[in-house]
């Protein structure tokens, strides 16, 4: 019955990835399609009314500048708008997709118009990777990864025979699975540095107009990978404890020594049991990371609640739901397949 089922479930695993890359495929196509038709800023701009060719032309070579232009550039879609401030404001926008040119300036036009720069913009494109979801991503990775790292240990030293390691062990993971994630992250970033008598800002080249966000990015990775490695303590304790016992004795029979078992045998085997919990674990951190709009990085909320102060449109909240969903959409079903295919052999 083992194999039949076994045979069942490779065949159905086939067939959900073959259904999967026929699906990709097809939106890759897609895509191809659309940045091929993709216009340029200089087709979008030949669409601008005379009266603001005509300004463009007078500032060409003037140093105050009335007209401000906006150009953003999605791939498969772009957005380019116009606009003047004063008594005779102007305010033209344009949504090229296709190869068409449409006119944003009302209806459902305007509302893909401000989807797209919002989106743009959260997405950090023309940016330098610590801005919106570029730095999403980056921190949940390496948070996790460090996070990963020292749960190991965490996880060992919470089943050690020693007392003392146990026991610190223990504290630690109850300390940070015991307190909320946004107050350790302000412990961190405000109240360490005052104790300690330093800036996070500090640390890098006071030149660099970049060195507050990197500060705040350095301050986050830390309180997220601390948080992280209590949590995914856990996991590894639960997954090396899953492991038959008479494994440790038979390993222990043929003269291995703890170490060597731990490494060699138990740990190898729990890897397996450790990922999908892990998995989840990452997801949970996508979206944990949106506190970092608290100390003013520069993520996908932080972007969001800052156009929304600047434009007062509430609409801006919608393509960073989007993208969130996105995002956690894409590790999903990774991680999905990554447990399925493991869950085949076992």
């Amino acid at each position: 019955m083992k194999i039949i089922k076994r045979i069942v479930d490779i065949k159905h695993w086939k067939r959900s990835s073959k259904i999967a890359a026929i699906v990709t495929m097809a939106a890759l196509a897609l895509i191809v399609v659309l940045t091929v038709l993709n216009l340029s800023k200089v087709d979008m701009m030949n669409h601008a009314s005379d009266q603001v060719k005509q300004m463009i032309v007078d500032e060409k070579d003037s140093t105050r500048k009335h007209l401000t232009i906006t150009y953003n550039d999605l791939g498969v879609i772009n957005y380019l708008s116009f606009t003047t401030t004063g008594a005779e404001a102007i305010k033209e926008s344009y949504v090229g997709f296709a190869g068409q040119i449409y006119n944003a300036n009302g209806g459902v036009a305007k509302f893909v118009s401000q989807m797209v720069n919002y989106t743009y913009r959260m997405l950090g494109c023309g940016e330098n990777v610590l801005h919106g979801a570029k730095l999403t991503l980056l921190l949940t990775t390496l948070s996790m990864a460090f996070g990963f790292v020292l749960s190991v240990f965490l996880a060992l030293g919470k089943i050690s025979k020693n007392k003392i390691i146990s026991a610190i062990s223990k504290g630690y993971i109850f300390f940070f699975r015991g307190t909320p994630l946004l107050i350790q992250l302000f412990v961190v970033y405000f109240s360490i540095p005052g104790i300690f008598g330093f800036s996070w800002r500090g640390l890098f080249d006071t030149g660099d107009p970049e060195a507050v966000y990197k500060g705040a990015f350095l301050a986050a990775l830390i309180a997220f990978s601390l948080n992280s490695a209590a949590y995914c303590a856990e996991i590894v304790r639960a997954a090396i404890q899953s492991i038959d016992k008479g494994q440790h004795e038979a390993a222990k029979a043929l003269g291995m020594s703890y170490g060597q078992t731990m490494g060699k045998i138990i740990i190898p085997q729990s890897i397996r049991r450790m990922i999908p919990p892990l998995c989840n674990e990452f997801v949970m951190m996508i979206k944990d990371v949106s506190l970092v709009f608290a100390i003013s990085l520069m993520d996908i909320t932080t972007i969001s609640k800052n156009i929304m102060t600047s434009e007062g449109n509430y609409l801006v909240f919608l393509p960073a739901l989007i993208i969130y969903l996105i995002i956690t959409a894409i590790f999903t079903f990774v991680f999905n397949k990554v447990e399925e295919r493991l869950s085949i052999y076992e």
